[in-house]
């Protein structure tokens, strides 16, 4: 790596000099991902959105955000983000669940890809609808998610779900603003429901519980995981 490359800024400007292959794209997009739940399975410091579990999500967008699609300075967007992925994610707070042990993985994946999506939808001039139909369209696609940690962690196959949930969040994020919010079928309030209702149907085994899904199904023992 060229040792020009010593902070933010100019990391960013590494990256980007890559161009925007589709490709290209989707791996820088997954690393960002990735190495925040790589930081907390090392006992790292990182910052819970809305969950440790899914604390990659948000920040690989945000990151997305600031790597391809702006090359100024974007302070000012990087709160408006945050801010409005933080209104979406008391929503689902107040509404359903932020808790695997309550709900299961789409109250953790689920809720942080939807924060994610709303974030990116604001910050790319989206309308009010606009936001909280990106945010429906990604917890829609996360219902039944199950939370099914092997060996009791958080790392399988919870790190690779936030690399899922994130490229989630940008693709509901592009179909929102191509959309009209006002001709959509599904609202955000009533994903909010059902994803409430689906939880408390949700068998405890996959509640975070290791006692159901993956967990059962890889042999792994606690020093492989």
């Amino acid at each position: 790596a060229d040792k020009n490359y010593t902070d933010a800024a100019s990391w960013m400007r590494c990256i980007r000099k890559g161009g925007n292959d589709f490709k290209y794209t989707l791996d820088w997009v997954s690393c960002f991902a990735l190495a925040v739940n790589e930081e907390n399975a090392a006992f790292g410091r990182v910052v819970t959105a809305p969950t440790n579990g899914a604390a990659g999500v948000v920040p690989a967008v945000l990151q997305y955000f600031l790597v391809f699609c702006v090359d100024d300075d974007a302070e000012d967007k990087i709160i408006s983000f945050l801010l409005t992925a933080a209104a979406i994610g008391s929503i689902f707070k107040k509404g359903a669940t932020l808790s695997a042990a309550m709900g299961g993985c789409q109250a953790e994946i689920g809720v942080s890809s939807a924060l994610a999506a709303a974030g990116l939808t604001e910050v790319m001039g989206g309308t009010q609808r606009q936001v909280m139909m990106a945010a429906e369209i990604a917890m829609e696609h996360h219902l039944g998610l199950t939370c099914d940690p092997i060996g009791g962690l958080v790392q399988v196959p919870c790190i690779e779900r936030n690399t899922m949930g994130a490229i989630k969040a940008i693709t509901a994020s592009q179909l929102a603003l191509q959309s009209a919010p006002d001709l959509a079928k599904v609202s955000l309030d009533a994903v909010v429901r059902t994803m409430w209702g689906t939880a408390q149907d949700m068998n405890h085994k996959y509640k975070e519980t290791a006692d159901g899904g993956l967990a059962i199904n890889v042999p792994l023992s606690l020093p492989e995981c």
